[in-house]
């Protein structure tokens, strides 16, 4: 039988304010267990909570970035259940009437295809805290510190049919978020994690099969593996007459399986109801309108611009709206006129996303962090296009700019990099390698085309990597056509 996968993702974004949702305690991470959690937090007798205006003004930026319904008058309500991380017995949140309701986002699955995906409500809620088991032998350890940290949930539609598709989508959430500043995207650090809804039904079905919910994946590559393992148990369930079970389950990475945690809740075993120490939330339009007004151009919108008007292949567009930064970066990079000349787009995009990303991978650094600052990279590039260096001898240039604080000028010039770009002095060193090398210059002339490439690596190498590539490929050809 032909299977299809139907998947939709509970995202759990932590809001990047520097108090909680409903006290004043901080949301720093890693302080010591027990530090960050004041008497809203641990629910004591006599406290009550207060709506941080920072979570409401980021679940608004959440819906206009996702042209999402805004609902001006939410309700805040009380999720009942029992765990030892849970202080009060419930958890804030809400149900009925969120924050943000129906919007969709359209994802890059693979170069060329693209899917919408819909999303149906983002609510806002308090985070539990958290339970460690492996520190006391037989026990288990309670650390409140993260008991009240705001996070925004983010319910999609069942629109998934792969984990491809999935991944995607968490992808362009995650890389979302941090654009407009809400999140910091830390899934190490518990900031952006997933909740997989996961079902399988036969191939044309319309009907929806039993699903099965994977808690708490922190990575992409745990919710690709989560996925696929579940998609198969399910399946050969299914096919050996079984039955799916309702149920939450959770990932183990050593083992690459997913293994039953609990039976699935519903809603009504949350027994929610309107939490009565908080008034409805009331968004005036004035407030919608005011951040609107500190939005930043949407990655959709500056994603087609760059395709648009830069000339921008969609891989290339996409890799540099994988964070706000990279894309101003780009931008200022571009906006420089070393020599009162423009930088070409394409060369500063393959620079941004190979070399300086590439570097920036290797020694853990964010772009903020990056030695070579845009202007410095325009004038190297610069110095690119108008034949003074190679691509090759770019990249010594730009080591050497990493480490020091001198421009790619004075280096060029102190190490004596410039391109050899003098047709005579080019000309001698092919000379020089063809009479050194009789036989390979009969075996080209034979027929043997593919030992152009040996030629031209003989006269880099004698020219040190400084003679012109363009004018070495030209002139070479033209010399053994003579013999």
């Amino acid at each position: 039988m032909s299977w299809e996968t139907v998947i939709g993702l509970e995202i759990h974004a932590q809001l990047a304010t520097r108090s909680k949702i409903f006290s004043g305690a901080s949301t720093a991470f890693g302080a010591e267990p027990n530090t960050q959690a004041c008497a809203v937090d641990l629910g004591l007798p006599g406290v009550l909570p207060v709506v941080n205006a920072d979570v409401v003004r980021m679940a608004v930026r959440f819906a206009l970035a996702t042209d999402a319904a805004i609902t001006q008058r939410s309700q805040f309500a009380r999720k009942n259940y029992f765990y030892p991380d849970l202080p009060k017995g419930y958890q804030i949140s809400q149900m009925a009437l969120p924050i943000v309701g129906e919007g969709a986002v359209t994802v890059t699955v693979s170069e060329g295809e693209e899917k919408t995906i819909n999303i149906t409500r983002a609510h806002l809620e308090e985070d539990a805290g958290k339970s460690v088991h492996d520190l006391f032998n037989g026990q288990t350890a309670i650390d409140l510190n993260r008991a009240g940290t705001p996070l925004l949930e983010i319910v999609s539609e069942p629109d998934m049919r792969s984990a491809a598709e999935a991944v995607a989508y968490a992808r362009h959430i995650h890389a979302l978020v941090r654009y407009i500043d809400i999140c910091d995207g830390n899934m190490q650090e518990g900031s952006f994690r997933c909740d997989a809804n996961v079902s399988v039904r036969p191939s044309g079905q319309s009907e929806f099969g039993t699903r099965a919910e994977i808690k708490n994946l922190n990575s992409f590559r745990f919710l690709e593996r989560a996925i696929l393992f579940e998609v198969e148990r399910q399946i050969d369930l299914l096919e050996s007459g079984h039955s799916v079970v309702q149920e939450t389950r959770l990932y183990d990475a050593d083992n690459d399986e997913t293994r039953s945690m609990r039976s699935k809740e519903e809603a009504n075993d949350y027994r929610y109801f309107p939490d009565p120490d908080l008034p409805p939330l009331v968004v005036e339009s004035s407030f919608i309108d005011e951040v609107r007004s500190t939005m930043p151009e949407l990655p959709k919108i500056r994603r087609a611009r760059f395709i648009e008007e830069h000339k921008l292949t969609p891989s290339d567009a996409d890799a540099l709206m994988s964070d706000r930064v990279n894309a101003e970066y780009f931008e200022s990079v571009i906006a420089q006129k070393p020599d009162n000349k423009s930088v070409s787009p394409k060369l500063a995009a393959n620079w941004i996303n190979g070399e300086l990303s590439g570097r920036l991978n290797k020694e853990n650094l964010s772009l903020q962090d990056s030695a070579v600052k845009p202007e410095r990279l325009a004038q190297l590039l610069a110095r690119i296009e108008d034949g003074t260096i190679s691509g090759k001898i770019a990249k010594q240039v730009f080591d050497e700019m990493w480490s020091s604080q001198a421009n790619a000028d004075d280096i060029i010039e102190s190490k004596g990099l410039k391109q050899i770009t003098d047709t005579s002095a080019i000309e001698a060193m092919i000379d020089d390698v063809i009479a050194a090398n009789p036989s390979q210059v009969a075996e080209y002339q034979g027929g043997k085309e593919k030992l152009l490439s040996f030629f031209v690596g003989a006269v880099m190498k004698a020219s040190k990597g400084k003679a012109n590539p363009g004018q070495l490929n030209q002139l070479l050809r033209d010399r053994l056509k003579k013999g």
